[in-house]
């Protein structure tokens, strides 16, 4: 009985602590549960949610680029790109094989599509082409039931209206290389586009806008299935430009007919660019929907550059453009007076050497005027030896060349101002007098680039303020274009004679630029003939004759420049062209002034940009 008693009495004991550890583990499980159910609720379903909801970046609209009167020079058009789910085809080559009939799908692009494949999941739609037409689109809509798998998406591609026209100072798009991915998580998006070259890479953060978010609902594979929010984010900024694209057309067309040329047409007070152009040109379109390798060869191989803007990137010797400077010079040291007489005989002797006039006979007695008149070198070879290299140096400083201008565009190019202290440090050699009667006609050393010229121009004709070009007006906010410029430090009567020295220049009989004067009243202008030498003429050559421009090869015939600015009496339109060996300044250059001057005037874009869009353009269609 004893035995019984202690036997149920263990037994007790141990189903009581055997229900103690079971009620105990009951009660940390249901803690537990309490916990993660109610105190971490929160949490859970966070984590939860990560895992149901992707969220995705939404590529925005890129900011368009405008004309002063608000013409569309860049903008976003659809871009319709039929793609391929590999879960959903049975055949793949065949399936290939069925959209070649409709959209052309070379055996490179068969190659691309297979590879992409291999790398993405089954389910994620493959591009097959882009840039389809709505015929294209059209038939593979009506041809779905054969094409299981296929589809089509709607995007954007940067479109240029005008092409070739703008398209050195619009640029380009492109796809995001890697060194360019720079912590914004948009320039991952597959087929982002950046700016590459011109305005679109020069103000890039403006254009490119802010990504949108996509949040999209998923399985547990990451298979989308539906849509929960969008949030579209923000379009890049629009840009205005000084631009007239009707000015810019003309333009482009008018130097269409030299094989190679430029021309940068600017408003003397407020330093806005109307024209800017250069020829040869390209295409942007062809970089938006991607180049292939042979048309890109071709751009690079062409020994006429199309890619390279001219106007701010090549350097010439200014030639006889570069006289009205150094007539400046003279006048502001008190070297010389305006009625400073030199007889040129066609030659000056200094030393041993003889500096040759274009003129071989000479042009006889002639004062600054006449000298301007009739770019007589001799006169100008006594001028630059009185005044010496440094003071001509400090006069193209403040006249803006020698320096890059800070336009809003990406490799502008600073030319090159000779001085002693220049040629010492870069040669090690010391200056030579002679250099600086060469220097003084615009050759040797000298360089400059298109748009230096045309601020050139503009600071002699503006009163002498010290404009600075630029081609954005407006963006964000919008600035209004500057009109008040600090004073070069030159006097009022300096440049009324070297003014009037250049209206007599195409307005005078007498004058090297009369033949390429414009005949209309009320729109005449004044201007500079320039002839820049490419080759070294021989003493055995003058003795004989010197051989024409149209008889030696075309790489070996002088450049052929012209600044000029209009109206002569009352300036507000200059304007610099550089025809690349294309011979004399006034029979081939002064043409292509005289006709861009005439049509800015007719078009008059100073004026507001309601009544200058009002004006139908002449001469372009």
């Amino acid at each position: 009985m004893n035995r019984d008693t202690d036997r149920y009495r263990t037994l007790t004991r141990r189903v009581l602590v055997l229900g103690g550890l079971k009620l105990g583990l009951l009660s940390t499980l249901v803690g537990r549960l309490y916990y993660l159910q109610v105190v971490e609720s929160a949490r859970y379903t966070m984590l939860a949610d990560e895992n149901r909801i992707s969220l995705r970046l939404v590529a925005p609209s890129r900011g368009l680029i405008v004309d002063r009167s608000g013409v569309p020079l860049a903008v976003n058009q659809q871009n319709y790109r039929v793609v391929l789910v590999q879960e959903r085809v049975r055949d793949i080559d065949g399936t290939l094989t069925l959209l070649t009939q409709i959209v052309p799908v070379s055996d490179t692009d068969r190659r691309r599509i297979l590879r992409e494949i291999q790398r993405k999941r089954r389910f994620v739609p493959v591009t097959v082409k882009e840039n389809l037409s709505w015929d294209q689109v059209a038939q593979i809509e009506i041809n779905t039931p054969d094409l299981p798998g296929v589809s089509i998406e709607v995007g954007e591609i940067r479109n240029y209206p005008f092409g070739e026209a703008t398209a050195h100072i619009l640029g380009y798009v492109g796809a995001v290389a890697v060194s360019e991915i720079q912590g914004d998580p948009v320039l991952s998006l597959p087929g982002f586009r950046i700016g590459k070259a011109g305005i679109e890479k020069y103000w890039e953060k403006d254009l490119r806008g802010v990504a949108g978010t996509s949040q999209l609902e998923v399985n547990a594979v990451g298979r989308v299935i539906r849509e929960l929010s969008r949030d579209e984010g923000q379009p890049g900024h629009e840009v205005t430009l000084t631009l007239d694209v009707a000015l810019q057309q003309f333009a482009q067309k008018r130097l269409a007919e030299e094989q190679s040329a430029s021309a940068v047409l600017m408003d003397v007070h407020t330093g806005g660019i109307y024209a800017m152009a250069s020829n040869p040109s390209f295409d942007p379109n062809r970089f938006s929907t991607g180049i292939n390798a042979e048309v890109w060869e071709d751009l690079l191989s062409n020994p006429n550059a199309p890619l390279t803007n001219k106007t701010i990137a090549s350097q010439y010797a200014p030639g006889s453009t570069f006289k009205p400077v150094v007539a400046l010079a003279a006048l502001e040291a008190g070297v010389i007076g305006p009625h400073h007489t030199v007889f040129c005989p066609g030659y000056l002797d200094l030393g041993d050497h003889r500096f040759h006039c274009w003129k071989k006979g000479g042009h006889g007695s002639v004062d600054m005027s006449d000298a301007l008149r009739q770019s007589c070198d001799t006169y100008f070879y006594d001028v630059g030896r009185r005044l010496g290299i440094d003071r001509i140096a400090e006069m193209c400083y403040r006249l803006g060349l020698g320096e890059t201008l800070g336009l809003d565009l990406s490799g502008e190019r600073s030319g090159l101002v000779p001085s002693r202290q220049w040629k010492q440090a870069t040669l090690g050699v010391p200056w030579q007098q002679g250099e600086t009667l060469v220097a003084a006609i615009g050759q040797g050393y000298v360089l400059a680039t298109p748009l230096q010229l045309a601020v050139m121009c503009s600071r002699l004709v503006n009163g002498g303020f010290a404009v600075k070009p630029h081609l954005v007006r407006q963006i964000r906010q919008g600035v209004s274009e500057q009109t008040v410029w600090p004073e070069i430090g030159v006097s009022k009567a300096s440049l009324d004679v070297v003014v009037q020295g250049m209206n007599l220049v195409v307005n005078s009989p007498r004058g090297s630029g009369y033949k390429a004067r414009i005949t209309e009243a009320g729109f005449e202008m004044g201007g500079k003939t320039g002839t820049a030498q490419v080759r070294r003429i021989t003493m055995a050559e003058r003795s004989t004759g010197v051989i024409k421009n149209e008889d030696l090869p075309w790489r070996e015939r002088d450049h052929a420049l012209f600044i000029g600015f209009a109206p002569v009496d009352a300036p507000r339109y200059a304007l610099a062209v550089v025809v690349e060996h294309g011979g004399g300044g006034s029979v081939v250059a002064g043409p292509i002034v005289r006709d861009i001057l005439l049509e800015c005037q007719r078009r008059d874009p100073a004026r507001s940009p309601a009544s200058a869009a009002a004006a139908r353009p002449t001469g372009v269609g």
